[in-house]
């Protein structure tokens, strides 16, 4: 596999400066929960046509369960500063003056995100690597597939950040119409109460959306179609694909559970690359007379 990692290295660590402010009650209100193959096995012509019709593809197990320990050990290790290369933790914004009082024990529950963590653990990278997980890209690309880009997004006990219903097409710098496709690996079990993944099934294919800088870089409340929406809960080890144009987001929670997942970017290996401005032309909302 290709490693095309695009995004810009961190200080050492960083603060998620989004500040959280409260949404709609509905707005990730279900009216359906997600089903899928259970392994990567199993996606047939069928799978393959499903995914390009709805936008997305729950494998159920995707990863054994000695894949999902080593790799959350992976996580942790990296959180506990066991490589020192290790550059990336971003940290909730809530405890920006806590963050030199707490304790080694206390740190990884206030981190927010791990970015390009892959290059770092043998673990996490035998999971961006996994030989099932590119066949399965392959397939549904028509074409092998090249890592562009990785990060763990972490929802800490009765903190977890509500990530705003956006496209992940609007965050990269990827000609229109590449196909990008993002894997979402949970490492602990993943529910509505504990902020698992939410999806519109279809909205892919309605093509880019303008995005705002709200509760983050986001689609405008007003715009989420709030009747469609689909939860995708998960066990450890299972694993959503989704089409970087599907409409996606996850919920505040204040469960004391953890939610700890891996989020792996990939291109097709031929994918071409164009500036932020161009990528901003079309998903950007500013300058442009709409509001939201």
């Amino acid at each position: 596999m290709n490693q095309t990692q695009e995004q810009p290295p961190s200080p050492g660590h960083a603060f998620d400066d989004y500040v959280p402010s409260d949404y709609a009650p509905d707005l990730y209100r279900s009216s359906a929960v997600a089903e899928g193959i259970d392994r990567f096995d199993d996606l047939n012509e069928e799978g393959v046509r499903r995914f390009h019709e709805q936008g997305y593809l729950v494998v159920g197990h995707a990863f054994s369960d000695a894949e999902t320990r080593a790799a959350l050990e992976g996580l942790i290790d990296l959180i506990d500063g066991k490589n020192p290369d290790f550059r990336g933790l971003q940290f909730e914004a809530s405890v920006r003056d806590l963050l030199p009082t707490l304790s080694r024990e206390q740190k990884p529950d206030v981190v927010r995100k791990l970015i390009r963590f892959v290059g770092y653990d043998a673990r996490l990278d035998a999971l961006a690597e996994h030989p099932k997980l590119l066949n399965a890209l392959a397939r549904l690309m028509g074409e092998p597939p090249a890592l562009f880009a990785n990060q763990a997004m972490l929802k800490p006990p009765r903190i977890g950040r509500e990530k705003p219903w956006h496209q992940d097409h609007a965050y990269f710098n990827l000609p229109m119409g590449t196909c990008i496709i993002s894997a979402w690996v949970a490492l602990d079990e993943a529910t509505p109460d504990n902020g698992c993944m939410h999806v519109i099934p279809g909205t892919h294919r309605d093509g880019p959306v303008v995005h705002f800088r709200r509760r983050d870089w986001q689609i405008c409340d007003t715009q989420v179609a709030t009747g469609r929406i689909v939860a995708v809960p998960l066990t450890p080890g299972g694993c959503l694909l989704w089409h970087g144009l599907l409409h996606h987001g996850s919920p505040a929670t204040r469960s004391p559970k953890r939610r700890r997942a891996l989020q792996l970017h990939y291109v097709p290996a031929s994918a071409g690359r164009i500036s932020p401005e161009e990528r901003l032309a079309v998903f950007g909302g500013e300058g442009k007379g709409m509001t939201c």
